[in-house]
């Protein structure tokens, strides 16, 4: 299967999101999942595939200098030093396994990944689990857009179904970036 501009555009997303973004690929993969089931789930495997590289890359630097980047972190959105603190917290009690509360928080990824590098958990460790903790989400979404868009379809046609999952994302983020820290 040869890759496609979507694929490309999943791959950065997913490397982004991991690292410095702050606005999760699910958005992509579920506008994907309107047109196409299959192509969505090739491109979760694409963004999982970055989303490993960016948190392995946080894990490095957790690993040799994570105060500064825990710095940077606090100035993105939505993260402040208490939420770091947290994660780290939820790291040193509960281990690796707290990389699956993360999304339910809405926590992002990145903060686990710096905090496991910085705890000394093995890298190997922290990737595999983060490919269920990542995979089982973006997989989730894609194929729930995709039976509301088949329920939708005879309803609605594609652009409108497109802009009504728009509406969705920009009232969930609305929601998030008011509840979450400043």
């Amino acid at each position: 299967m040869k890759p496609t501009p979507t694929n490309a555009l999943a791959f950065v997303w997913g490397f982004a999101e991991a690292t410095l973004f702050f606005i999760v690929p699910d958005v992509l993969l579920s506008w994907l999942a309107l047109r196409n089931l299959k192509h969505a789930l090739v491109c979760c495997l694409y963004a999982l595939t970055a989303a490993l590289l960016g948190g392995g890359m946080m894990w490095f630097v957790g690993h040799s200098d994570a105060d500064a980047w825990r710095a940077l972190f606090a100035s993105l959105p939505a993260i402040d030093d208490d939420m770091i603190t947290s994660v780290r917290s939820q790291l040193e009690n509960s281990g690796l396994l707290s990389i699956f509360w993360g999304p339910l928080s809405g926590t992002p990824y990145k903060i686990y990944a710096l905090e496991a590098g910085s705890l000394n958990f093995g890298l190997a460790i922290f990737l595999l689990v983060s490919i269920p903790a990542r995979l089982i989400r973006f997989v989730v979404i894609v194929v729930v857009v995709s039976q509301l868009g088949r329920f939708l379809d005879s309803r609605l046609n594609l652009g409108q179904r497109q802009l009504l999952l728009a509406v969705c994302w920009s009232g969930f983020y609305s929601w998030y970036f008011y509840i979450m820290p400043q």
